[in-house]
């Protein structure tokens, strides 16, 4: 086995790790993302905090590989980024093969969510499963569909957009054209847009949880009102492919049973009462860390 580092590409933030042959986190980093000031900047700042992790390994030791996972959509074949809703400043790039002639070093770049879900289902929850669906709740939303094992690409790619899944089609507007997605009830921005107009104060979606939590009654409001559509999504998911466990990771996800409790009551009206029976609504355990060494694993 051998030493790989593991990157976390976020909206706000880039997340790093160096990952030992045993899998354990010996040493991170962490920068600010800063997507518009482009692709050459964006990969020349992670190159430089590779070479800051080089510093911290074993005498004798090298790295071997470097794991990106990144928003999507992305081409896991190619490595290239395609039209990021939330990072413009590095849509349609050929990322993988600009930051890999930045490092000399292999890179493997997969869906973030995706990456994560690797990490969860071979480190984490999902570890005595062969299925699992991971659904990452953050500035935006996606999933990953593991069945049998493998990850589930679909035939362009595309398998695991939940994000952009219609809740409501009557619902509100998003980015990406549709009206009613689950990412336009359930991301970081969106908790802070209903927020906002429950009580007019603008807060982040970090600052909602707290409150919830606190018992501020807007923010619990806020909070089932993004679980109910949660449910909802996991409820068409789980008849459409049949998988029973689900996985929620991302920050909103740090809200646990405020989100996840009105998660497991909504999916009930949406499918069958013997799959909702079945259905687990768990949080990760891997929290940051499941996108982390999900990167290192698909390094190796």
């Amino acid at each position: 086995m051998t030493w790989v580092i593991g990157i976390d590409l976020g909206g706000s933030k880039i997340a790093l790790a160096l990952v030992s042959p045993d899998d354990q986190i010996l040493s991170r980093r962490r920068i600010d993302t800063q997507a518009d000031e482009g692709v050459d900047s964006v990969t020349a700042r992670i190159s430089a905090q590779v070479d800051s992790l080089k510093l911290d390994l074993p005498r004798g030791e090298i790295i071997a590989g470097v794991g990106i996972g990144a928003p999507g959509p992305v081409d896991h074949v190619s490595g290239d980024l395609q039209a990021l809703v939330n990072l413009p400043g590095i849509s349609n790039t050929p990322f993988r093969a600009i930051l890999q002639e930045k490092l000399r070093l292999p890179v493997k770049l997969d869906h973030d969510a995706k990456v994560a879900a690797l990490g969860e289902f071979h480190f984490g929850i999902g570890r005595d499963r062969e299925n699992m669906i991971y659904i990452v709740i953050g500035t935006g939303v996606g999933a990953a569909i593991i069945y049998q094992g493998a990850l589930i690409y679909g035939e362009s790619n595309t398998a695991g957009e939940s994000g952009h899944m219609t809740v409501d089609p009557d619902g509100r507007l998003c980015h990406c054209g549709s009206r009613g997605c689950l990412e336009t009830y359930t991301s970081g921005p969106a908790l802070a847009k209903s927020y906002a107009a429950a009580s007019g104060e603008n807060i982040s979606g970090a600052q909602i949880t707290q409150r919830a939590l606190a018992g501020d009654a807007v923010a619990l409001q806020v909070l089932r009102e993004a679980g109910r559509a949660l449910g909802i999504a996991i409820a068409s998911m789980a008849m459409t492919v049949n998988i029973e466990h689900f996985v929620i990771g991302g920050s909103v996800a740090s809200a646990g049973d405020l989100l996840l409790g009105p998660a497991r009551e909504s999916l009930k009206g949406y499918c069958f009462e013997a799959v909702a029976a079945r259905i687990r609504i768990e949080p990760s355990s891997l929290g940051e860390d499941a996108a982390l060494l999900g990167a290192a694993f698909m390094a190796r």
